[in-house]
């Protein structure tokens, strides 16, 4: 192993990620202390749309922890973390609706989503196993094919991610017009809803823009030693 050029923008992103990390905690804190005008919870939130879009038998569920929010569409469950379930914010109703977005595009097929969702288990399996073969393939040389099949598995799970972005976005962007067209928020609240949507969104961008960099990485060491043969 030894330091490579791409090393640089690497540590850039990684440096972006935390920040992002750092921000949208940040930013859902603020917001947090913002009630909203509707005075309506996030689980409330939640539940009215669901029912809007006649997704009455998806329940709505609370989980310990904070930013633990997921839809699962195994259970086909809108699963809301305690302070997003429980409190009347900005930041409370923006992600519960974020998440009944991923409900609405389970509902209607969202392209993005079936593709996410039939990926899932080969990328599982590929995100696993790639960090053995390409480490393997640094510390045996002379076996070439390994660090070539561990490309190939890390760009599955790298695709995986860059799916994740429209899919996330298109969940922000239901919300948000959601929430204006009932009415859970006014309009001078959207400023609110876009900065705790837009926060989270950007820790998906700069995951993603890790796993490309160091893709391209693999694919420039792998094409080297093959020029160098």
């Amino acid at each position: 192993m030894f330091f490579h050029p791409m090393d640089f923008l690497i540590i850039i992103a990684f440096a972006l990620s935390m920040w992002a990390s750092f921000r949208v905690r940040g930013t859902f804190n603020k917001w947090s202390n913002v009630p909203v005008y509707s005075g309506m919870t996030g689980a409330e939130a939640a539940r009215r749309m669901l029912d809007a879009n006649g997704l009455y038998d998806v329940p709505v569920e609370a989980v310990p922890g904070t930013l633990t929010d997921h839809y699962d569409p195994t259970a086909r469950t809108v699963r809301l973390s305690e302070p997003v379930y429980f409190q009347s914010s900005i930041s409370a109703v923006s992600v519960a609706c974020h998440e009944v977005g991923h409900a609405i595009q389970h509902q209607v097929h969202y392209p993005m989503l079936v593709a996410r969702h039939k990926m899932f288990p080969v990328v599982n399996f590929a995100s696993g196993v790639a960090p053995i073969l390409i480490l393997a393939g640094f510390f045996f040389q002379q076996i070439p094919w390994l660090l070539g099949v561990g490309i190939i598995f890390f760009a599955a799970a790298v695709a995986f991610q860059l799916v994740t972005l429209p899919v996330e976005f298109n969940a922000s962007s239901r919300a948000r017009d959601e929430m204006v067209a009932q009415g859970f928020i006014s309009n001078e609240e959207e400023r609110g809803v876009a900065k705790v949507l837009n926060a989270a969104a950007l820790t998906y961008v700069a995951a993603a823009l890790i796993s490309v960099l160091e893709l391209l990485k693999y694919l420039m060491i792998f094409n080297g030693r093959n020029n160098d043969d």
